[in-house]
């Protein structure tokens, strides 16, 4: 199994509480971003509610969020991240969401600047 970069996943109810209160939010059409920043931490968690529908379309979309972090996770600062899947994130196509997930990463400026050499 293909790891996350060097993210690791939070697992327990009262991390992802902590960050839904203490972080800052971002909204698109198909996906919300709840971001904390911190030196040296690297954490990144997947949420899809029962809104999204059964266990399978739950499932999906997590993997597909986890799929577009992997491609931004080497561009992203330290800190914790939050995805959680909209309803509507079972029906838009990849460009879409990439569009989407772009967005929201930029919203909150959470893209490293890159170095002038």
């Amino acid at each position: 199994m293909v790891g996350l970069g060097n993210f690791y996943t939070l697992k327990l109810h009262k991390e992802f509480q902590y960050i839904y209160r203490k972080g800052k939010d971002a909204h698109s059409d198909s996906v919300v971003l709840f971001f904390l920043p911190a030196n040296e931490i690297h954490k990144v968690g997947f949420t899809a509610t029962k809104k999204i529908g059964n266990a399978v379309k739950r499932n999906r979309a997590k993997r597909r969020l986890r799929a577009l972090f992997r491609e931004f996770s080497p561009t992203l600062k330290d800190g914790t991240y939050i995805f959680v899947a909209k309803q509507s994130i079972n029906e838009v196509t990849h460009q879409k969401l990439k569009n989407d997930f772009q967005k929201i990463l930029n919203r909150l400026n959470t893209i490293k600047k890159e170095p002038n050499d």
